[in-house]
C-alpha cells in the first residue's frame, strides 16, 4: 500500500507540471477580436431545414429596429412571412406560365411587403410548426407546393381554373397553421395589422440598396436575381457609398440586412469568419514545427474594388446565397474591420454563438443588396437618390 501512495506521489509531481506546460502552450485563436460598436438584438433563431433565410434574418433586423424604437424585446414570427409569401409566390409562378422562380427563397423586401399587407405577430402566436417536430423543416411542404403549382401549370383541363389558389391556401394551412386574426399578447387584443401600429413600425421606412455598374448610379433597378421574385427595386449607388452608408447605420445604432454570397471557402463555418485572402490558396502550417515555431496570423485580404465586386457577380463567383443580419463593427488585433454578422443557423457548433465576424473586404466583394432605414443614408446621398424624408 504504501508503495502504491508512493507511485501515485511521483505521477503527481512528475506529470502535473507537464500537462500544466501543455496547457500553457495552447494555442491562442488566430482572429482576436475587440468589439467597436454592438447593437442590442434578438436571441438567434434556428431556420433548420428551411431556405427561408430571408424571413429570419429580416424579422430579426425587425426586432432589432423595435428595440431601437424603444419598444422593447419582441420575438416576432418568421413564419408568418412564409405562409403569406408562399400564395404571391405561386400567382407569379402561374402568371409567368412557370418561367420563373418558385421555391423556399426570398428577399428582405418580401417581409415588407407582408408586414404592409398583412402585419406582423409574436412567434408565441404563431410558430408555423404542425408537424410533430422541434425544429423547422419545410423539405415535404415545399415538394407538395411545387407539385401544385407544376401541375396546375400544365394545363391539363384546357384551362386553369379558379379553384387552385384554394389548394395552395390549405396546403400551408396544413403544414404552417392557419394564420391568426387575432391575438392576446401581454395582456392586450391584437390584429396583426393593429400590431405593427401599436409598435409604430412603418415598413416604408425602409430601403434596399446595391453596387452594380451594369446599371446607372442612383437610379432604382429590379435586381437580376432569382429570389427576387417580386420585383423589388433597388437603389443602385457606387461600392464606397454602399460601405459608408453601412458604417453610418451602424454607428447611429441602426442595424443591417445583409444579402450576398456565403458559398466560398473562406466563409469559414468552423472559424466563424468571412475573409478575401490575397493568396487564393493559403498556405499550410507545418505541422511538424513546434508549436511557438508556428505561430499564426490574420491573414493578408485583396483589396476589393468595384470592378473586382462587379466581375465576381458577373461570372456567378457571387450568388445570391443566403441573407444575414449585421448588428455590430469589430476590429481584430491588426486594426482590421469586420462586421459582427447575426446568424439564422443556431448557436449549436458554432465558434460565436450564432454570429459570424465578417471582413471589410468580404462584404465589399459579396454583397448582393443591403437593407437599411432610410434615415441613415447621408442627406447628399439621399437627396441624389430622390428618397423622400
Amino acid at each position: 500500500m504504501k508503495f502504491r501512495q508512493l507511485a501515485l506521489i511521483f505521477f503527481a509531481v512528475t506529470l502535473l507540471p507537464y500537462l500544466a506546460t501543455a496547457q500553457g502552450k495552447k494555442k491562442k485563436d488566430v482572429y482576436e477580436f475587440e468589439m467597436v460598436k454592438e447593437i442590442k438584438t434578438t436571441p438567434v433563431k434556428n431556420q433548420a431545414k428551411t431556405g427561408t433565410c430571408w424571413s429570419f434574418a429580416t424579422t430579426s433586423f425587425v426586432e432589432t429596429e423595435l428595440i431601437r424604437m424603444g419598444k422593447g424585446e419582441n420575438i416576432l414570427s418568421p413564419m408568418f412571412n412564409v405562409r403569406y409569401a408562399y400564395p404571391l409566390k405561386a400567382e407569379n409562378f402561374i402568371r409567368y406560365s412557370g418561367l420563373t422562380n418558385f421555391g423556399e427563397g426570398g428577399q428582405a423586401h418580401d417581409v415588407m411587403n407582408v408586414i404592409r399587407d398583412h402585419g406582423f405577430v409574436p412567434e408565441e402566436v404563431y410558430k408555423g410548426m404542425n408537424i410533430g417536430e422541434v425544429q423547422h423543416n419545410h423539405g415535404e411542404m415545399d415538394a407538395v407546393i411545387k407539385g401544385i403549382v407544376d401541375a396546375v401549370n400544365k394545363d391539363k383541363g384546357g384551362k386553369i381554373t379558379p379553384l387552385w389558389p384554394k389548394v395552395i391556401e390549405s396546403t400551408l394551412n396544413i403544414y404552417l397553421g392557419v394564420p391568426p386574426k387575432e391575438f392576446t399578447y401581454q395582456g392586450k387584443t391584437y390584429t396583426p395589422k393593429s400590431f405593427v401600429e401599436a409598435m409604430g413600425f412603418n415598413p416604408n421606412d425602409y430601403v434596399e440598396l446595391t453596387s452594380f455598374t451594369h446599371h446607372p448610379f442612383y437610379k432604382q433597378f429590379d435586381l437580376e436575381v432569382p429570389d427576387n421574385w417580386s420585383k423589388g427595386l433597388y437603389y443602385n449607388v457606387p461600392l464606397d457609398d454602399l460601405m459608408k452608408i453601412i458604417d453610418n447605420a451602424l454607428m447611429n445604432g441602426y442595424s443591417v440586412a445583409w444579402d450576398g454570397d456565403v458559398s466560398e471557402k473562406y466563409f469559414n463555418r468552423k472559424k466563424g469568419i468571412a475573409i478575401v485572402p490575397l493568396e487564393e490558396e493559403l498556405p499550410v502550417v507545418d505541422d511538424s514545427k513546434k508549436e511557438d515555431d508556428a505561430e499564426e496570423k490574420p491573414v493578408t485580404e485583396k483589396a476589393v474594388t468595384q470592378q473586382m465586386h462587379q466581375d465576381s457577380f458577373d461570372n456567378r463567383t457571387t450568388t445570391d446565397d443566403h441573407l444575414m443580419h449585421i448588428v455590430g463593427i469589430a476590429k481584430d488585433q491588426e486594426g482590421h474591420k469586420f462586421y459582427y454578422t447575426k446568424n439564422s443557423w443556431g448557436t449549436k457548433n458554432s465558434k460565436y454563438d450564432g454570429y459570424w465576424y465578417i471582413s471589410e473586404q468580404y462584404i465589399r466583394l459579396k454583397t448582393i443588396a443591403i437593407m437599411i432605414h432610410k434615415d441613415v443614408i447621408p442627406a447628399e446621398l439621399k437627396n441624389k437618390l430622390q428618397i423622400a424624408n
